[in-house]
């Protein structure tokens, strides 16, 4: 009895310290994981593309090739030519400059018999053309009345944009990442001084004309049956921050993608609470398919929740420093449920689902079972992203049971990626309102790449059309209609 007395507190405090250890083995691995994360932001993205280690075909770094013995010979008979490789012809939509080059003899007396094409490719830089009107201005002489042709409507009244360079400045910008005080450089070179001032006001003026366009773009995308979310953030500058040297504020891009339409939808927030995707969302009902977000979790009871495995995928690949066999057999797992959707690219909804019934779901009983066997530590990366999979297994697992549905969100992701190489050239968007702006002209934008639409086409045709187009007709101008209606 006196013995189990004196060893009590000593027993208390191994105890202790062994919770003391624990924690700090978490902090560590935690510590650990975040210097990885901090190196791939500082020194560049990390693939993560995985290769197991049993990889039969790949060799190790001691590993010598195998000799590979020299072919036979081959037998070249005297009237085989060794085949020279063809060119490509030329696109025919290209325009064409002929230039005809004659012998240089005499040629009187020769009979021409045919003749040898040869067509190269150059580049002409684009030039800017001034449109001048002429409106001959006449005069009634039993009234005196002026007669005078009407201009026809221009997208920005008495400015001196035509469609075409306002298409040209807006795909500079958003398409190509080119920002506007680089276009003013660029127009400099061609001998016209356009401020920086007067191409800024040309974007925000085509953003409202298409303002239309994009609300009837969240009108088809809300009654789509499938949609695909998720967010990425937008530097804004804020007079509220104004005072603050360097500061901006962080406001938020929703990205709704509507897959089976394939049409984009952004909507500028000005933070990433719930009330972005409570607004938007408040009256949808279908398939809804997310990284598993909490803000998403409040439309549980009226859609059908989906949840993505690369985001999955990447809390496993993040694990890899931490608890590598671990992490490498799930990804081989996850793997397998990859390679079933690269032999379904090109299938039915029905088949998709047949199959995913007959081979994904076996693999995804056994790997949570073994997830359930290996959990860990939950601070560390291997235990977040054993929980992170288990805690949302229901939504994971579900793509299995609709063909239609997508194993992940990576089409939604695809068409943030336009945002975020504009984010690296033009740093910040001026205000809240050159946000929303800009959400606008990215929705239309990104949808055009989605339906292979040539953007500066759409763009100058729409922005001719527009000033004069019935709003009722509005479907017409869309990006993936357009072509069958365009003038």
């Amino acid at each position: 009895m006196e013995r189990a007395t004196h060893t009590a507190p000593l027993e208390a405090e191994n105890a202790q310290l062994r919770l003391q250890l624990k924690q700090t083995q978490e902090q560590v691995s935690q510590l650990k994981h975040e210097l990885e994360q901090l190196k791939r932001l500082i020194f560049g993205a990390k693939s993560e593309r995985f290769v197991p280690d049993n990889n039969e075909e790949q060799l190790t770094l001691f590993e010598e090739a195998p000799v590979e013995t020299a072919p036979e010979p081959e037998m070249v008979s005297a009237h085989s030519r060794k085949r020279k490789p063809v060119r490509q012809a030329l696109p025919e939509h290209l325009p064409r400059e002929v230039i005809v080059i004659e012998p240089a003899v005499d040629r009187f007396g020769l009979r021409k018999i045919g003749e040898e094409v040869t067509e190269t490719l150059d580049y002409r830089p684009a030039r800017l053309t001034v449109i001048r009107r002429v409106r001959p201005k006449y005069v009634d002489p039993q009234t005196d009345k002026i007669i005078i042709a009407q201009l026809p409507a221009r997208p920005i009244d008495k400015g001196i944009a035509e469609p075409g360079l306002l298409a040209h400045v807006v795909i500079e910008k958003y398409v190509d990442h080119l920002p506007i005080y680089r276009q003013v450089q660029r127009f400099k070179r061609e001998g016209i001084v356009l401020p920086r001032s007067t191409l800024e006001g040309w974007v925000a003026s085509v953003a409202n004309l298409l303002v239309p366009l994009h609300e009837r773009l969240t009108e088809l995308v809300l009654e789509s049956g499938y949609i695909q979310a998720d967010e990425t953030p937008i530097a804004v500058q804020d007079p509220a921050k104004a005072s603050k040297k360097g500061k901006t504020h962080r406001g938020y891009y929703w990205v709704y993608h509507a897959a089976g339409e394939k049409l984009v939808l952004l909507d500028y927030q000005r933070g990433r609470g719930r009330d972005g995707p409570g607004n938007f969302l408040q009256d949808y009902r279908g398939a809804l398919q997310s990284d598993g977000y909490a803000a998403y979790d409040m439309f549980e009871k009226q859609v059908t929740a989906y949840n993505c495995w690369a985001h999955a995928r990447r809390y496993f690949f993040e694990a890899q420093d931490n608890a590598k066999e671990l992490a490498e057999h799930a990804l081989l797992e996850i793997g397998k449920l990859y390679q079933v959707e690269r032999e379904l690219k090109e299938a039915t909804h029905e088949e998709r689902k047949r199959v995913r019934q007959e081979r994904a779901v076996p693999v995804l009983n056994q790997f949570k079972q073994w997830l359930m066997q290996n959990r860990s530590l939950p601070k560390s990366p291997w235990g977040k992203a054993v929980n992170y999979s288990l805690s949302r297994w229901e939504k994971l697992e579900r793509y299995t049971e609709d063909g239609q549905i997508e194993i992940d969100n990576n089409l939604v992701e695809n068409a943030i990626r336009p945002i975020a190489l504009g984010r690296r050239n033009y740093l910040f968007a001026g205000s809240h309102d050159a946000a929303q702006r800009a959400a606008v002209i990215y929705s239309l934008l990104t949808t055009c790449k989605k339906h292979d639409v040539n953007p500066q086409e759409w763009l100058s045709d729409v922005l001719k059309r527009i000033p004069t187009h019935p709003h009722k007709q509005i479907d017409e101008l869309l990006p993936h209609l357009w072509h069958n209606s365009k003038g």
